[in-house]
């Protein structure tokens, strides 16, 4: 009987070391996998606001026309500012 226990005992150490081992290797592969695909992922592509569209020059010029008509721009301030859109 001494002869059996000591073999079961002996099995029983050496399939724990191996399951320990066995864990340790898959703990230690699945983190080396993990590591490789973050080194793989594309960087992350920050957003950028468009930048705004040239706003149409006779758009601005009707406003500018109808500012001038309602009599919040005054002559010499609805040139001026013809001026900076025309160039």
């Amino acid at each position: 009987m001494p002869g059996l226990i000591r073999g079961v005992a002996r099995t029983a150490a050496v399939a724990g070391t191996a399951t320990a081992v066995s864990n340790r290797v898959s703990r230690r592969q699945a983190n080396r996998w993990a590591d490789q695909d973050a080194q793989a992922a594309p960087p992350e592509e920050a957003y950028a606001e468009p930048a705004p569209a040239a706003p149409d020059p006779m758009e601005q010029l009707e406003k500018l026309g109808e500012l001038r008509e309602k009599g919040v721009l005054t002559d010499e301030e609805f040139e001026a500012q013809k001026a900076k859109i025309l160039g």
